[in-house]
């Protein structure tokens, strides 16, 4: 089945590079264009495309906006094309939020200088969004309110001494319809876990979201989040977190130490790995994997410090990263949750790990913070 897109933007010379990229593809028919948000809308409720590719600054309507708009009105996978700056960062953020599945580099040549492989990843975006989860993705993160939460009891002292500072209260997080029912796990059991690790990549930061806005402050176990994210996005995404979180976030730093009511999350570009004192490692990505931060690269270091005192959660994502730790942490002892398909944007990494037999239990995103709470508190 051919995948209809359309492409959005206001630049005419990008608008014919990408149609000529994806036109190449048998497997993609470019059925139109557009050149600001307004006329996207109206493309996407005319045209009917599968997928939409989206900039964000355009005359007349930017790409959030229109993006929000379609999504109220005929909600369609869109990807999402930015700077790899601080303000991109945040810019791609919003359009998350507003509920765009993916986003690549407007500059190709900061994804490959190989023009060939350039293509090969924007078609392979194309195709694997087009199948994506619409409903799993429709959310707007809670802003921070000024009503500062309870102040947390003495035993949330922290390693360094001092009481963790009173942390906003979340907003409530708004009510979705419901997605169908699938294979739910029951309640987990309550254990010592020293240490939470969350590994996720397309829809990720959406995901993590909605799972760490329903921690409390004092919630007991250190954190380590891994998602695929370029090395200029995660410092901002990190303090987007902080923000809306009542546990603090913080892009990890190598030599960090874990503590509890505290995420850390991988750098972009680099791995991150822990040790048995409970020090983070950050070491140079290596060109030869696919993905860094890598989640199994983290999962395997916890499965090497911690033994069986790891709880580890594998959300929504292309492909099947995380798998190969898991099983590491598995054979030690530790547990292995996995996200349930119908709150996935993209059911690929959480499918591995139901597929390789390792998940204790599967959980629809909405239920995993509480489950979180319920086995650490």
């Amino acid at each position: 089945m051919v995948v209809k897109v359309l492409v959005v933007d206001d630049s005419g010379f990008f608008r014919r590079r990408v149609s000529e990229i994806l036109s190449a593809d048998p497997n993609i028919q470019v059925v139109g264009t557009a050149t600001n948000g307004k006329e996207a809308i109206d493309q996407a409720l005319a045209l009917k495309p599968d997928v939409i590719t989206m900039d964000y600054e355009m005359p007349m309507m930017d790409g959030i906006t229109a993006v929000r708009h379609i999504m109220q009105r005929c909600p369609t996978p869109v990807l999402m094309f930015s700077s790899l700056t601080h303000e991109g960062a945040r810019v791609t953020l919003d359009a998350l939020d507003a509920g765009a599945v993916d986003f690549l580099p407007k500059n190709f040549e900061d994804i490959s200088r190989n023009p060939e492989k350039v293509k090969q990843l924007l078609c392979e975006k194309i195709l694997s969004i087009s199948r994506s989860n619409r409903r799993a993705n429709t959310y707007t993160a809670p802003a921070p309110v000024a009503a500062p939460a309870p102040t947390p009891a003495p035993s949330s002292v922290s390693s360094y001494g001092s009481s963790a500072p009173a942390r906003p209260a979340p907003a409530p997080l708004p009510t979705r319809a419901p997605a169908s029912a699938g294979p739910s796990s029951p309640a987990p059991k309550r254990k010592a876990y020293k240490l939470v690790a969350i590994g996720t990549s397309t829809g990720g930061p959406v995901a993590l979201q909605r799972v760490l806005t329903q921690l409390p402050a004092n919630f007991p176990a250190p954190i380590v989040l891994i998602q695929h994210m370029p090395a200029a996005f995660t410092k901002a995404f990190a303090e987007r977190l902080d923000k809306l979180c009542r546990i603090n976030v913080k892009e990890a730093e190598d030599g960090d130490i874990l503590r509890p009511g505290l995420a850390l999350l991988a750098p972009g570009g680099k791995q991150m790995m822990i040790d048995g004192r409970g020090a983070v490692k950050i070491l140079p990505g290596d060109e030869r994997l696919n993905y860094k931060p890598c989640v199994d690269i983290t999962f395997g270091s916890a499965a090497k410090s911690y033994g069986d005192k790891v709880l580890a959660v594998v959300l929504t994502g292309m492909g099947a990263d995380g798998r190969e730790g898991a099983r590491l942490l598995k054979q030690g002892g530790s547990a292995i949750w996995a996200q349930d398909e119908a709150s996935c944007v993209i059911y690929g990494m959480p499918m591995a790990i139901v597929k390789a037999d390792l998940a204790d239990a599967i959980y629809s995103l909405d239920d995993i913070g509480k489950h979180l709470v319920e086995a650490c508190i």
